[in-house]
């Protein structure tokens, strides 16, 4: 029975952002990918249950209360719905991704958890509507992250679609170790009135190369890019340090910051590029990865 599951770093490839509406709420339309690399999730029966934090990143959640953690509201989620007596659970939460980091690491913790502990229930295919709801219910990213599959999202990014055709990527993540908090960003945004809105791009192309891919993304947008810049130019720094190397054939940055992503044409370009970066910026988190696709 699987007890541990890789979270994958959710990538945003473009994010175009409407308007505050009077639901509280801003209107999204995003193509988002996941990478082979991201934070882990362990769950196993245990008559020690409870809640545990390991990784490089694990003193940065230290001071957050368990109970507010994506992986324990998705634990009590599906355990409230369990017949008769609730397994004894043991989890922990391998993190490896930069906190605020805008590679949607909660949600995708979140999801990992929903999968192990449905799978340690026995649950099958009858129980998926269950699974989606209780996802939906924990945050708009988590269906998508549950899906683990590119995505157009839009909504509040809760509303998915699936391209038919859709290249794997070579990409290399890039952190400045400084984080971008998602709030902040908004509020950023809404204060600089930008007109944005969350149109979505013609799929003019099938996208089967990286190139094709590139020049698709050249004509989309992240509309909270400017204002992560302007409340962190670190940001700036690492899409100054991408553009400037011969393997990048695009960059960006994901989410609501802080990190950004290069794509390249092939698997040495990426490792040269992240080897690069590594060298002339050793305080920057740097990850040479792989970004999902699909096909018919």
């Amino acid at each position: 029975m699987q007890t541990e599951c890789l979270a994958p770093a959710k990538v945003n490839l473009f994010l175009h952002v409407g308007p505050l509406g009077d639901d509280g709420y801003h209107p999204l339309a995003s193509l988002v990918t996941f990478a082979d690399v991201g934070d882990v999730v362990r769950v196993w029966p245990s008559h020690e249950p409870g809640f545990a934090i390991e990784g490089p990143f694990a003193d940065e959640l230290a001071a957050f209360p368990a109970s507010d953690n994506l992986v324990v509201r998705a634990r009590d989620a599906i355990l409230a719905i369990c017949e008769g007596d609730p397994p004894a659970l043991r989890l922990v939460l391998d993190k490896r991704l930069p906190i605020a980091s805008g590679l949607g690491g909660g949600s995708a913790d979140a999801a990992a958890a929903l999968a192990l502990i449905a799978c340690q229930l026995g649950w099958g295919g009858e129980q998926a509507p269950a699974l989606k709801e209780m996802a939906a219910a924990l945050g708009s990213d988590v269906p998508m992250c549950l899906a683990g599959t590119p995505s157009l999202a839009e909504g509040r990014g809760d509303v998915l679609s699936f391209p038919t055709l859709f290249p794997d990527l070579d990409a290399v993540l890039v952190n400045p170790m400084q984080p971008s908090p998602t709030g902040a960003v908004y509020r950023a945004f809404d204060a600089a009135g930008a007109t944005g809105g969350a149109d979505v791009p013609e799929w003019t192309e099938q996208m089967a190369t990286p190139q094709e891919m590139a020049r698709f993304l050249s004509g989309c947008r992240n509309d909270l890019e400017a204002p992560a810049i302007s409340l962190q130019p670190a940001i700036g720094e690492v899409l100054a340090a991408l553009n400037a190397r011969p393997e990048t054939l695009f960059a960006r940055m994901s989410g609501s910051g802080a990190t950004c992503f290069a794509l390249c044409a092939n698997e040495r370009d990426r490792r040269d590029l992240a080897f690069a970066i590594s060298a002339f910026h050793p305080t920057w988190w740097v990850q040479s990865c792989r970004l999902a696709g699909t096909y018919p």
